[in-house]
């Protein structure tokens, strides 16, 4: 007589070997996209890095704006002296 117990064996162990590959793949595949994703990320920082060197610093465009916006009004109001206004 076959034990039962023999015959269910071989099903458990090809179900537990089938569980085992599907995790190991998806695992694998999340590892693998993830090493991309990383991958990407630095050479999106190069790239950064890149275009930040032949932009003038953030600080002087903003100054550059600040005194633009400040000499507005002296093209714009009357000169209470009556002097000649500054050419633009």
């Amino acid at each position: 007589m076959i034990d039962e117990s023999a015959a269910l064996l071989p099903l458990w162990m090809l179900l537990s070997a089938a569980f085992g590959f599907l995790v190991g793949d998806a695992l694998g595949d999340s590892t693998r996209h993830r090493k991309c994703l990383e991958q990407d990320n630095e050479d999106l920082r190069d790239r950064l890095e890149d275009a930040r060197g032949c932009q003038p610093p953030l600080r002087q465009l903003l100054e550059q704006q600040r005194d633009a916006i400040n000499d507005i009004p002296e093209y714009l109001l009357p000169d209470p002296k009556g002097s000649a206004k500054p050419s633009l």
